[in-house]
């Protein structure tokens, strides 16, 4: 978990991603903004860096697809379209952009996009007031990915949306929980050490002393299963 900035970016639950987006985030802005992060697992530079052109139409209509571009992108080695889900339509429709011209999520005094430590700050005030710990702005892209990698969504799939370079630095941002280990180990019952034995239940309903189920070997069972029936 990430603390003072140092260590990992938290992966957001669904229970915290609904109390940033409910109680935390303060202005359709910052929903807007974090919402694009979330929802298209891009970076916040690449987020804060987006023309009004590349998420609404010249009617100001949410386009069917977000564009990255190549200039804005980490090491600048390809655009990227995302498809626009449900969810981050309704917070880019709340959000109302004051022009059609430039940057989407314009800075002080509409000069230049919005500082990526501008956006850090304000997240980090939003989950002080939530008393959350470990969450920083590269959070949303990490539950992101997470997510769909959880969904089982093929890596190859994800690094198209996600735009690394390879997918070994794409499987550093996946989060393995606890609980998936687990898993992972309890499937290891399917080598079983025990030997060839195995219980049968009685084919009667008598209730009497004996019983009612009896442990015979594999090979005696197929032998002649009618000499262990009882008379």
């Amino acid at each position: 978990m990430k603390i003072n900035r140092h260590g990992r970016a938290k992966v957001l639950t669904q229970e915290e991603i609904q109390l940033l987006f409910n109680s935390g985030l303060q202005s359709d802005r910052d929903r807007a903004l974090f919402g694009v992060c979330l929802y298209t697992a891009c970076r916040i530079d690449e987020a804060c860096t987006l023309n009004t052109a590349d998420v609404y139409d010249g009617r100001m209509r949410v386009r069917g697809e977000i564009i990255f571009r190549r200039h804005n992108t980490k090491g600048k080695l390809a655009a990227r379209a995302i498809p626009v889900i449900d969810e981050l339509r309704s917070l880019l429709l709340q959000y109302k952009p004051t022009t059609r011209q430039g940057f989407l999520f314009p800075g002080r005094h509409n000069r230049g996009h919005i500082n990526s430590d501008s956006a850090a700050r304000i997240l980090r005030e939003a989950c002080y007031s939530l008393g959350l710990e470990g969450v920083s702005t590269h959070s949303f892209r990490r539950s992101a990915l997470t997510q769909m990698s959880n969904a089982g969504i093929p890596l190859r799939v994800i690094q198209e949306i996600s735009g690394h370079r390879n997918l070994e630095e794409l499987q550093k941002y996946l989060e393995v929980r606890p609980d998936q280990v687990r898993g992972a180990v309890s499937a290891l019952s399917m080598l079983s050490h025990v030997g060839d034995s195995y219980v049968v239940k009685s084919i009667f309903d008598d209730v009497d002393s004996t019983p009612d189920t009896e442990t015979i070997s594999t090979q005696e069972a197929s032998a002649d299963p009618r000499k262990h029936q009882r008379s």
